[in-house]
């Protein structure tokens, strides 16, 4: 016996919360094939079951999908050519101030798509 069926088992009223969490209710939704086929690779890039999926989405609640590892290179990438640009900025500043305004700019709108990724 694992180490969380001895707490089960010390615990009673704990068991007893865990059993009433347990999903017994069954609901069945008609859909298309193609709706069907969309919601539970929906589901597999958040990384949890179609039900879950179905529950968080009729309750409202923000479901973050998982990136994939091409996404998390993407914003790895993005994230260097925000520093890059900064670093080229700063070396301009007092050569060519009007360049050094345009690659500041451009650091900018790569930092605001960066946190809008976040989201």
């Amino acid at each position: 016996m694992c180490h969380c069926h001895d707490i089960l088992a010390l615990r009673p009223e704990v068991a007893k919360a865990k059993k009433e969490k347990m999903k017994k209710e069954f609901i069945q939704i008609r859909c298309s094939i193609y709706e069907k086929k969309l919601l539970k690779r929906r589901a597999a890039r958040a990384g949890i079951s179609l039900s879950e999926y179905l529950r968080s989405t009729a309750f409202e609640r923000n479901i973050v999908e998982r990136i994939t590892p091409e996404q998390l290179e993407y914003y790895q990438m993005l994230v260097r050519y925000k520093n890059n640009f900064a670093r080229i900025s700063n070396m301009f500043k007092k050569r060519d101030p009007k360049l050094a305004k345009t690659v500041e700019a451009l650091a900018e709108e790569i930092r605001i798509h960066l946190k809008n990724f976040k989201k």
